[in-house]
């Protein structure tokens, strides 16, 4: 599921969460979260640092390549053993 579009500038260094505690959690916590890029391209979108807290993930995007889009997708894995994964669409434009 893609939770939004969102546009960076390739040069930006920026800040994504999101927040799985609305119909997801019941009850549970975050065990664990991974994120991924795709594609994964010389120059594209890395993530940097990472967050897990017990409700909300969170990732710190640099770089990207203008005019592409990018898949940034988080997977969850809860304390109650059941996992998800949301994703978010990451268009990079020179500003």
């Amino acid at each position: 599921m893609t939770v939004g579009i969102f546009l960076k500038d390739p040069a930006a260094r920026l800040d994504y969460a999101v927040d799985w505690s609305i119909n997801v959690l019941n009850g549970a916590t975050i065990a664990a979260s991974d994120w991924h890029v795709t594609p994964d391209e010389p120059g594209g979108v890395a993530v940097g640092s990472t967050v897990t807290a017990p409700t909300r993930t969170g990732a710190t995007l640099d770089g990207g390549v203008p005019g592409h889009v990018y898949r940034i997708a988080n997977r969850i894995v809860l304390t109650d053993g059941r996992a998800d994964e949301r994703a978010l669409a990451v268009r990079i434009e020179v500003r």
